[in-house]
């Protein structure tokens, strides 16, 4: 994963037809930094909810839980601080044969601040992956209009002799089927990284559960969590002169 892979994501615009789902968030104290920026993992756990309520809002009956596989976002408007009042719109964008792309604007007041897009992919209660149901399409078809996307994500590992420390885990980062939740990785993303970014990628090779012992490792602008040796996450970001805060 290159930085110029994380600047050419593409933002597909909202669509004027088709399903939209809106909700108002706030940038807490709990997820601000002591700069009063929105942290990154906030940000994550704000689409993630978003996800989740407009899944549960369209009203499909389904086994299958979604986890998140890739999500990325840039900076357009001013990075959020703390106590701004938020609303998220979020839609599909596109779809494959067993993964969907979620598209989310971020909005402080009417001014579009943050723009993601996240690729999620249905497990059933084990944890293996199943293909899109028919239901998906008849709720969302309108919105994606027919665009399809890769499932394929790049593959990178940490440079040689790069820092790496032990990335200890919680039982409260565990979510319901065993796995270290989206927005509990995006934790050790913003143990690295600090908000404001210009954009950022993070991406989920394989699942960090309970009873891992995690490597966190570091090198310039990016980040990998390891298990075994193996990268199970990893991220990138790009910073722009006006928001140089990595660490």
């Amino acid at each position: 994963m290159t930085q110029d892979a994380v600047a050419e994501r593409e933002y597909v615009l909202e669509p004027s037809v088709g399903r939209r789902f809106s909700i108002a968030s706030l940038v807490r104290l709990s997820d601000a930094l002591p700069s009063s920026f929105w942290r990154l993992d906030g940000v994550a756990r704000a689409l993630q909810d978003a996800a989740t309520e407009d899944w549960e809002d369209c009203g499909i009956v389904t086994d299958a839980l979604w986890l998140a596989r890739r999500t990325s976002f840039r900076r357009v408007g001013p990075w959020p601080v703390i106590y701004d009042r938020l609303k998220l719109t979020t839609f599909c964008s596109g779809v494959g044969a067993a993964w969907a792309e979620r598209r989310t604007n971020v909005y402080v007041g009417d001014l579009l601040v943050i723009e993601a897009s996240s690729l999620w992919v249905p497990v059933d209660p084990r944890g293996f992956p199943v293909r899109i149901p028919k239901t998906f399409h008849e709720i969302f078809g309108e919105a994606l209009k027919g665009r399809r996307v890769s499932g394929r994500v790049p593959v990178t590992a940490p440079p040689e002799g790069a820092p790496r420390r032990a990335w200890p885990l919680r039982r409260a980062d565990l979510d319901v089927i065993g796995h270290v939740n989206n927005a509990a990785v995006w934790q050790a993303v913003a143990e690295v990284f600090d908000a404001p970014v210009a954009s950022v990628d993070v991406i989920h090779h394989g699942p960090v559960e309970e009873g891992h012992a995690v490597e966190l490792v570091t090198g310039p602008n990016a980040m990998w969590l390891l298990v075994d040796g193996e990268v199970r996450v990893a991220a990138s970001v790009v910073f722009d002169a006006a928001s140089d805060a990595g660490r």
